[in-house]
């Protein structure tokens, strides 16, 4: 199991583009911290979640 802000999710084996697109984040508007470092964008496709990793995805919003 991945530990995603906060909860536990079965996304191991998957790269971070593949479980940010099945969720309603919009991947152009996220910021990802995996175990602790900030992940480049360049990175998401070839980044793989692996069992322990612990992630936190930040969306960001318009509005004023």
């Amino acid at each position: 199991m991945v530990i995603i802000n906060g909860n536990a999710v079965d996304a191991a084996g998957k790269t971070v583009s593949q479980y940010i697109l099945q969720t309603d984040y919009n991947i152009s508007r996220v910021a990802i911290e995996l175990n602790g470092d900030i992940l480049p964008k360049s990175q998401y496709d070839s980044t793989i979640l692996n069992d322990n990793d612990v992630v936190e995805i930040v969306g960001f919003v318009g509005g004023g």
